[in-house]
């Protein structure tokens, strides 16, 4: 449009009807596109994300980076494991991560957030012949996925084989994925993700992630005082 103008004479600046028309945009207009697209990412994770997190931020500098990694290259970014004891913000920090990656407008956004618990409670058998095990590869293949407090819950054979599946498919093929977890990955001298998940799936954890803790108070407590 402003080269179309230049070469006819028309200064780029020209006000019409109170509009610049460097400012006019539209369907063929590149930023438009962007913003199109930015619209219906953020509505998707309006979307996933429980109201407590509407407004949630990311302030943490190492999820802030994997979420602009994600942005400029979902397939490379690897996944995010945000771990720390109870109100710490990792929740919070990862919806915020989310809607970061959302802000962008990427064409691909379409998202997952559920806890262990509920993955779970999908995956139980139902008496409906497939129907968990077409759940399980919809949340496997979806391009971005926050799987919220890792290991927590009785470990059984399992719950170990669920999580292991979907963790491997994910890192198979490299699909961007959130984990938080008040256990920390491997401690050696106190409960952990080790001990909760067993090797396979810590292993694939270790491959896989950047693990960010989570320090400070208990930020519901200091909220509720």
């Amino acid at each position: 449009m402003e080269r179309v103008l230049r070469q006819r004479g028309i200064p780029v600046d020209t006000v019409v009807g109170g509009d610049r028309l460097d400012d006019v945009s539209g369907p063929g207009d590149r930023e438009w596109h962007r913003r199109q697209r930015r619209e219906v990412a953020v509505g998707r994770w309006q979307a996933i994300t429980p109201a407590r997190y509407r407004n949630a931020v990311v302030q943490e500098p190492r999820a802030r980076a994997w979420s602009d990694a994600v942005s400029r290259d979902a397939s490379s970014a690897g996944a995010l494991l945000l771990t720390g004891t109870t109100g710490t913000g990792k929740t919070h920090t990862a919806f915020g991560a989310l809607r970061l990656i959302a802000e962008t407008g990427p064409v691909w956004f379409q998202a997952a957030a559920l806890t262990s618990a509920q993955l779970y409670g999908k995956l139980r058998p139902n008496g409906v012949p497939g129907s968990t095990e077409a759940e399980l590869r919809r949340l496997c293949a979806v391009p971005l996925l926050l799987l919220d407090d890792l290991g927590a819950g009785k470990s059984s054979e399992w719950t170990e084989e669920v999580t292991y599946r979907l963790i491997d498919y994910r890192y198979v093929h490299c699909l961007p994925t959130v984990f938080t977890s008040n256990f920390p990955a491997r401690d050696g001298t106190s409960p952990d993700l080790h001990s909760q998940l067993g090797e396979r799936v810590t292993s694939r954890l270790a491959e896989m992630t950047t693990i960010v803790p989570m320090v400070g108070p208990d930020r519901r407590q200091r909220d509720a005082a």
